[in-house]
Formats: structure tokens, sequence, C-alpha cells
């Protein structure tokens, strides 16, 4: 791709989209379509903040956010409109939030330049998003799908006026830096992206210097704050949902085993955090490499299998000199097992997915953690499809977003572009879905901070979601158990905030 273009709506009114009975497209497709523009690619040099932000409205000039305040709602089919949850309390500003309310208010504080953004053209009503995702490189096959959920809700929300400028990042911080500066420089009043948490911390300087906001597609909650939002499923929420409805279910004992990396430790701590606040035991914690090509030793260590198989040995020796009748029936109990001895553990949380999540859930049985006396528990990682092919995870229980609201997108999805789409597309969908909604209507689009972080939230692809003050993506989980043929929810994802549990 050779430069930045557009992707402009021309489609009928948000208004009539959101009175349409379905989320694919009806009667008023016929007079309406999409206008791909290339334009020249910008590659002057790094801007000062001020020249940056020479296009922005200034806050002045900014619709006055309302605390608590709702948007329309919509149809139950919808994709993006508030939960319909009353709001449940008065919004909190707490301190790593600070800097981005002052900037908006041209305010300084300590530390803090002053700028007085220049108003766009005064002949164009245009609200124009970018859109930063990795179109080349070794990320290329996830951003382009990205962007082609992105354009679907373009042609599902937008009104005329919204314009989709997609940006390539190159899968790289150097390439999203740049990018950010064409998008600041284009007039983006509003980015998407960048996919990777390294990309969101290079974008973040010049974003807040210009007060834009970032809707990141990270999970990293480190980089949330001060502007910039996280769209990615946190792992501590999925492991607090599904461990507080296993100790509801009688675990009290639980154990863990996970990759001695970034993510594999966050998903401890999160469980230990979890499981103090249940008054339940975290009993073993046992990590591996996540680069090893053998996870024997650490499966076995957790199985104690050595201990434990010593102790059957030991006990077959004494049956065996003590004969008799009884001593031969004890036997023939022991003659199929591999061990003896329970395990200090009920539940096992196996914090990783993919390959190394099949490698590591076959050797469980091997070593003796049958999955018929210790229930086996996941993260968001183990939503794939094909989950249920590796026997031990069968009967599994993780926490993720409810697959029926999914359902109509993928169909969607795989109808227009004759592929099934990775597990991440929604977020792009749902963020520029968002985007749009927050455009229509006349007068500038309000993407104020009160709007994001409304405690009422929003409905979309993946069930209720709001911002925190923090920064990043709360959401409504389901929990989900794994079968021979699939997954089936058995606990539902709430449908409003005043029912989620943090």
């Amino acid at each position: 791709m050779s430069g930045p273009w557009l992707i402009r709506s021309t489609r009928c009114s948000l208004l009539t989209l959101f009175a349409a009975s379905g989320f694919l497209l009806s009667g008023c497709q016929s007079q309406q379509n999409s206008e791909v523009l290339q334009v020249e690619a910008q590659n002057q040099a790094l801007k000062t903040a001020a020249e940056e932000a020479r296009r922005r409205l200034p806050p002045s000039q900014q619709k006055p956010p309302v605390a608590g305040s709702r948007l329309p709602p919509a149809p139950a089919k919808a994709v993006i409109v508030t939960a319909p949850a009353p709001v449940l309390e008065p919004v909190p500003q707490v301190p790593s939030f600070l800097p981005y309310l002052q900037g908006r208010a041209g305010a300084t504080g300590p530390g803090e330049q002053r700028y007085t953004p220049v108003p766009p053209p005064a002949t164009s009503d245009t609200v124009r998003v970018a859109l930063m995702l990795p179109l080349s490189g070794r990320n290329a096959a996830i951003g382009q799908a990205m962007l082609n959920a992105a354009q679907l809700a373009v042609f599902d929300f937008a009104d005329p006026r919204f314009e989709l400028l997609p940006l390539d990042t190159k899968g790289t911080p150097e390439g999203a830096a740049r990018a950010a500066q064409n998008a600041i420089g284009d007039g983006a009043a509003l980015i998407l992206g960048p996919l990777t948490a390294n990309s969101v911390g290079a974008v973040a300087p010049a974003a807040r210097a210009a007060n834009v906001p970032v809707i990141a597609f990270s999970n990293d909650s480190s980089i949330a704050g001060q502007g910039i939002y996280t769209m990615g499923f946190l792992p501590s929420a999925q492991v607090a949902r599904v461990t507080r409805f296993a100790n509801q279910k009688g675990v009290t004992r639980f154990a863990a085993l996970a990759p001695n990396n970034a993510y594999g430790v966050r998903v401890v701590k999160a469980l230990e955090r979890t499981v103090a606040s249940l008054g339940a035991t975290l009993v073993q914690i046992q990590y591996y490499d996540p680069f090893a090509q053998d996870f024997t030793e650490p499966v076995r260590v957790l199985a104690n299998y050595d201990e434990r198989r010593k102790a059957l040995l030991d006990q077959r020796k004494e049956l065996e000199k003590e004969g008799g009748e009884v001593a031969e029936k004890a036997l023939k109990r022991l003659e199929n097992l591999q061990t003896i001895g329970d395990l200090p553990f009920e539940a096992l949380l196996v914090a990783d997915g993919g390959k190394r999540l099949q490698s590591v859930a076959a050797l469980l049985p091997f070593y003796d953690i049958d999955p018929g006396k210790i229930r086996m528990l996941g993260t968001g990682q183990w939503d794939e499809p094909g989950i249920g092919k590796e026997p031990a995870l069968i009967g599994g229980w993780f926490a993720a977003p409810p697959p029926a609201a999914r359902k109509e997108f993928e169909t969607q999805y795989t109808d227009t572009y004759a592929a099934a789409p990775p597990r991440l597309v929604t977020l792009a969908y749902d963020a520029t879905a968002l985007a749009a909604v927050l455009s229509a209507g006349s007068g500038f689009p309000d993407f104020s901070v009160n709007t994001f972080i409304n405690p009422s939230g929003f409905w979309g692809r993946d069930g209720i979601f709001r911002f925190a003050p923090s920064g990043t993506a709360e959401r409504g989980l389901a929990v989900l158990e794994i079968g021979r043929d699939g997954v089936r929810v058995i606990n539902k994802a709430p449908e409003s905030f005043e029912l989620v549990i943090n």
C-alpha cells in the first residue's frame, strides 16, 4: 500500500440503519455504496504538537460533556448502543486521567505545554477517523482482516460525513509513530488502533499532545489512561469470572500452570487476587518455559508424579508380600493405576492457548492429573474453534464474551469476504461502529471523556463493554464449557453492568 486512503460512507442515514430489522443490509442498500479514494502519502518530518493539532476544533466549541450522560438507545439488534442499564453512580476522576482532562480544557499543569488547536475549514463537516493496523509485515493477515471488519461497520452504521482513514503501521512502533503523525496531520478526530502494546506506546505522545483520543486493540492495561483506551480482552477479568464461578460450584483449592512470560505472570497474579478475595486457596503455581519444545518436567512436578508413583509401587509390594484373597483383590484394583494419592488441588488453571496449550494439556492425564477429577480452567485464549479436539480439555471451563453476540457478524463477514474471521476482528468492528455512532448528527462528534467512560456502557459484537476511567475495557463475560463438538454457555453473560462483579 503506497499511502493512506479513505473509506467514505455514502449509505443511508444512521437512523434508518437503527430502524433496520437485522444486522445485514436491507432496502437502503440500493442507495448506498462505499468509495475508496487513493491519496498521496505524506512523508513530511515530525511536526510539533501545535502543528499536529492545527486542524482540530478548539475545546471551547466542543459539546460540553455531562456526567453520566447516555447515547440515545437503539433497537435490540443494533450493534453499538448504550446498554439498557441505569446510570450506576457518578464517574470518579482518577489521578491518571487528570492530565487528559486538563489538556482538553486548555489548562496547563506542572510540566505541561499550552497549545491552541486551530479548527478545520468551515466548509467541511467531515468527521475523519484514523484506523491504524499492520497492513504489511508479519501481522499483515490479521491487520487486513481487522480492516475488513471495520469496513463492514462503516457500511452498517456510518452517515455520509464519516470518513475512515486506514493507515499501515507496518507492524512496528516506528511505523505506528509515522502513521499517527499522518493521521493527526490529516485532521483525524479519533484514532482506532494500533494492535500491539509497543505500537500504542509509540503513538501515545503525539496523540496526547494533539488531544486526539486513541481506542487501541491491545489488552495491556499498563498502556491505558490519559486519552488512551484499550479494547482488548483483559486476562485478569477472564480469570476473575471463571474462578468465581468455579468457587460458586464448590471449588476451594486452585492451582495454576502458566508460561513464564508477561502474560503468564499477569494471569497468575489475577488468580491470586481472586482466590484471596473468595477466601479460597491457591495451593500450587507451576511455570514453564514458553519457548521449550518439551513440557514434561513442569507437568511432572505439578502432578507430584514421582512421589505418587513411588507410593503406588510401594503399596503393590506390600500387598504382594501380604498375599491372600483380600490382597489379591486390592492388587486388582491397583493394576490400572499410574499413581496413588489425591492431588492437593481441585481445579487447575492452564494459562495458554494454541499449539502450546495442546502440547501441555496432552501431558496432564499422562502424568495422572485426571480431568475427570480435576476441573480444568482457562482464559480467553481457549476461545478458539476446535478447542474440544484435545480430550484433556473436554469439560473445562473458561470465561469469554458471549458467542451468540458475534455469531451474526461471523456469518456476515464470511458471506462478504469468503473466509472465516479471526477471533480478534470484532474489536475493529466494535471500535469503528462506536466511532460512527458518536460521529452521527449535526455538529462536531462527541469524543469527550465522559462519553467514552459512560458507566452504562455500550453493546457490541462481543456483548456489553465500557471504558473504565483508567482507560481499560470492562466487559460482560459468559462462562463456557468445552465439549467434543464445540463449546456451550453454562453461565450467561450479564446484559447490564449493574450485574457485573469485577
